[in-house]
Order: structure tokens, then C-alpha cells, then sequence
């Protein structure tokens, strides 16, 4: 080997030493930025393991997966908030008032909520307010659509009859059969004057056709993903994944939940089979924090206000009182995670969830566990088929820790179950976009209605107890009749929970 040869490779390695210098460093930093930042200590605990040891690994993977505030649409919030007058504030402002509900330091004595079903005190009708996007309001109405030939049915029936305008949004939009049907009602409204916006996520519509965009965009409806006109930096950022699901028309009624527009939310899918899904129809002021919500995403998506929207609601003859939570990365707290754990620990009686998806943080799995140790009667019903190959051991991973409070797990036997629901006594029930896991709470972007009145829980707990009927209780002998690789997958499970 001759000197030249020998210089070149001693040069080569002098490069690739100051490169893996450069890259730990990378790594040391981006270890830094994840103490800082970094919602919980276990997730800061694993990155910084990670950067360490693997930066090579690691670095691009935090960039994409690791970070957990999104700045960009707090900013935009904020501007979004300051160029269109506070209209979420005369939305507030002509809404039906809620029960009366004594708020500390506002001059009133502590006082039980009278009209409540069951005498709830003010303190915690409060704090359901306080995080709420809308706070509980009266003359709503919600009606529950169950499963997709409902929601189709009523969705587009909505859609057809709109005059003024149509904004709505889809985490996942196939073209298939529904995603097809949908695209022609936006159409024809389009055509006959309705002004219409149609705003999907880009990681759950990855496989969208620009054909599809492209025949709404001719027809005159404004079309954008929600990552915008972003960097390419930025858009890489597939952690932050918009997973609403709201339409609203004319700001007279609006829609919410768990289908999005796809031919295997009607069964079509001979795959997973049929699908079990709920979504809402409301009216009333909660149609206006569904607005705000979608108008403030599209805000973000285009960095254009909507004008020419209907602030004032309509009261419903129903009359029920209720609440929109649109929540996400962007929040000071962790508002939605809060919402659950506050509506457990306020059971007396029961606490039903049906959620595809059962990976609670510690909080919330705590919560539940209280709420059996008195007494309440805990039940999660998620679905034993999976639209994933990696959550079939999800219902076992936390199986014996809720079994030993007291807490009953179901599976749901036919198909797969996709509705995210959760029921409190005679009191609250909730629907909506929102899983019951880490990312839902932490990383998503999400929208839940929570709707305070005993005839509509009623409604919901027949819901519920038809799909009980349909499932199986599992217990921890039937994990123990698994596979060891199955078992441990479930302890994995735990593991990975923080980025699932």
C-alpha cells in the first residue's frame, strides 16, 4: 500500500470521526431538547437512552416521532384568535346559558347544581367548563348514528340540503364507493353556490389521489391538507396527525365521531368484516365549537380566516346540555387526558368505554382503577379483531393490573370495533374522535362532545349494552393460555405505550 493510499484512508477515518463527533453532539442536543420538552419522564427517558447510545438511529427518528408540542399551530391559534375578533368569545356570548354553575372568586356562595340528575356539586361542572373548548351549554341537541349506513345516510342527506356553506374534515378520505359519494355531494353543493372547505390530514390520507383533490378543486370547493404549505422539515413532523372528523353545515347542525370516509366503515372491508362505529349529529351551540375548531385548523392549514360564518346558535328543542373539547399537542394541558380522568373519578354508579384502542397512561389507568376499588362498575369493551397486526395485544397488556381493582374487559366479537365512546352513570356520556390511548390524549388532534342528560346516557347505555352482548369478557387466565412470544408481545405492549 503506498503513501497515498494510506494518506487517503487516514483522511477518510479523520472524516468519519468528525462526522460521529458531529452526530453525537446532534444527539446530545436533540437529548437535551427532549428533557426540556418531553411530556412525560418515561418519554424523556427513552429518547435520551436513545440519542445516546444510537444516535444514528435515534436523531431521525426524533425528529419525525420525538417531539410532542406543536408550536406552529399554538402561533397560528394565536394569530387566528387576534385576526378574527374573538369569535369563539360571541359564539360564548349568544349561547344558551348553562345550568347555573357558581365559579370561585365570581361573588356567589358555593352551591350544588339544582338541576343537575344527580346533584353534582359546582366545583365539578366547573372544571368540566374549564376545559372545554365551548363550555357546557343547554339547547343542544345530540342524536346518535350508529354505525355507517346511518352516518353515511345523514351526512350527506345534511350535505344536500346545505345553502350557505359546508366545512368539513376527514382524517383518512379513500376514493372508493363512500369517498366517491362524498366527493359528488361536495360537488353538486359546490356547483349550486354553496361555499365549501375540505380539509384532510395528509398522514392518514397518504393515499388520497391528487385526481381525487384535484376533481374538488375544479368544481370549485376549496381543498388543502393540513399541513399546508409547510417545509419539507416540517412536514415530516407524522407524529402530529389532525384525527378529526367534523363536518359542519351552514352552522345550524354539525357532525362528529369515530367514521371516516371509507367503503370499510360500511363493512365493505372482507378483511376486518363488519365495522362497529358511532358518530353524532348535533345541533345547538355546540355546532359553533365544532366551527371554531375546524375554522381554526383550516386557519392553520392556509393561514386564511373564513369569513361570512354563523356565530349565533340555534337552541334545539331537545334542550340537553353540552360541551365540545377540541384537544391537541398544542394545549397548555393536557386537556383531553384531564377530561377522562376527571369524568372516572366523578362515578358513582358505572364508567363504560367502548375504544378501539386501550393504552392509558398512568393517570388515567389509576383512575379507573380508584373508580372500581369503590364500588363503580368499570367495564372497557375493545374489539378482538384489529385493523392492525400489532394491537391484537393490546387488551391483555394492562389485563391484570385493572383485573385485580376490579375493572372488566371485553371483546368485541364481530369485525372491528372502531367507536369511541365512554359513559358515566346517568350523567355524561362522551363521543368522539379520541381513542383511549397516549397518542389520542398527548399527540392527535381530536374532538369529543360530552353530553350532560340522563335521556341521551340512557340511549347510550342501550348502545352499549347491545354491543356487550356481542362481546366476551376476558380475564387473566386468558392470557395465561396464550403463547410465551403472545404474552410477552403484551408486556411490549406497555413498553411502547408512550408513542403508541
Amino acid at each position: 500500500m503506498g503513501p497515498l493510499d494510506l494518506g487517503s484512508i487516514l483522511d477518510a477515518l479523520g472524516w468519519a470521526t468528525w462526522l460521529l463527533g458531529l452526530l453525537y453532539v446532534a444527539g446530545a442536543a436533540a437529548a437535551l431538547d427532549a428533557i426540556m420538552k418531553a411530556r412525560t419522564p418515561q418519554g424523556a427517558t427513552a429518547w435520551v437512552f436513545a440519542l445516546a447510545t444510537l444516535p444514528l438511529i435515534a436523531l431521525p427518528l426524533y425528529i419525525i416521532f420525538g417531539r410532542v408540542r406543536f408550536g406552529d399551530y399554538l402561533t397560528a391559534s394565536e394569530a387566528f384568535e387576534a385576526e378574527t375578533g374573538d369569535l369563539l368569545e360571541a359564539a360564548r356570548a349568544h349561547a344558551c346559558a348553562p345550568r347555573p354553575v357558581a365559579h370561585a372568586g365570581d361573588g356567589q356562595p358555593a352551591a350544588t347544581d339544582e338541576d343537575g340528575p344527580d346533584g353534582r356539586d359546582a366545583g365539578e361542572m366547573r372544571a368540566f367548563s374549564e376545559l372545554a373548548t365551548l363550555e357546557l351549554t343547554s339547547g343542544n341537541e345530540a342524536a346518535l348514528l350508529v354505525d355507517g349506513q346511518a352516518t353515511f345516510d345523514a351526512l350527506f342527506a345534511a350535505l344536500d340540503r346545505a345553502e350557505d356553506y359546508i366545512l368539513t374534515q376527514f382524517y383518512i378520505v379513500h376514493d372508493d364507493r363512500i369517498g366517491t359519494a362524498y366527493a359528488d355531494r361536495l360537488i353538486a353543493a359546490a356547483q349550486r353556490g354553496v361555499r365549501v372547505h375540505f380539509l384532510f390530514d395528509g398522514v392518514g390520507s397518504w393515499k388520497l389521489p391528487r385526481a381525487y383533490r384535484r376533481r374538488l378543486s375544479d368544481a370549485g370547493v376549496e381543498v388543502c391538507s393540513f399541513t399546508g404549505p409547510r417545509s419539507w422539515l416540517k412536514k415530516l413532523r407524522l407524529n402530529f396527525r389532525n384525527h378529526r372528523k367534523i363536518t359542519v353545515v351552514d352552522g345550524r347542525e354539525a357532525f362528529v365521531g369515530g367514521l371516516n370516509a371509507g367503503d370499510e366503515y360500511l363493512g365493505r372491508d372482507e378483511d376486518i368484516g363488519p365495522w362497529r362505529d358511532t358518530h353524532l349529529h348535533v345541533r345547538g351551540p355546540v355546532v359553533q365549537g365544532l366551527q371554531f375548531s375546524l375554522v381554526s385548523d383550516l386557519y392553520y392549514a392556509t393561514r386564511e380566516v373564513v369569513d361570512g360564518l354563523v356565530w349565533e346558535p340555534t337552541p334545539a328543542a331537545a334542550d340537553q346540555t353540552a360541551l365540545v373539547l377540541a384537544s391537541g399537542p398544542a394545549d397548555p394541558m393536557e386537556t383531553c387526558g384531564l377530561l377522562y380522568t376527571h369524568a372516572i373519578e366523578s362515578a358513582e354508579e358505572r364508567v363504560w368505554i367502548a375504544t378501539p384502542y386501550f393504552v392509558p397512561d398512568g393517570r388515567v389507568l389509576g383512575a379507573l382503577q380508584l373508580a372500581a376499588l369503590r364500588g363503580v362498575d368499570v367495564r372497557v369493551i375493545m374489539p378482538r379483531t384489529s385493523d392492525s397486526l400489532f394491537f391484537k395485544w393490546v387488551p391483555y397488556a394492562y389485563l391484570d393490573e385493572v383485573e385485580r381493582a376490579g375493572v372488566k374487559i371485553y371483546l368485541h366479537e364481530p369485525g372491528f370495533m372502531h367507536q369511541k365512546v365512554a359513559l358515566v352513570d346517568r350523567d355524561f356520556a362522551a363521543v368522539g374522535t379520541a381513542n383511549f390511548d397516549n397518542r389520542s390524549f398527548r399527540l392527535n388532534f381530536e374532538a369529543t362532545v360530552v353530553v350532560r342528560d340522563t335521556a341521551f346516557c340512557d340511549e347510550v347505555a342501550a348502545m352499549l349494552e347491545d354491543d356487550l352482548g356481542r362481546s366476551t369478557e376476558i380475564t387473566s387466565h386468558d392470557l395465561d393460555d396464550q403463547s410465551a412470544l403472545f404474552r410477552f408481545g403484551a408486556q411490549a405492549t406497555r413498553l411502547l405505550a408512550p408513542i403508541l
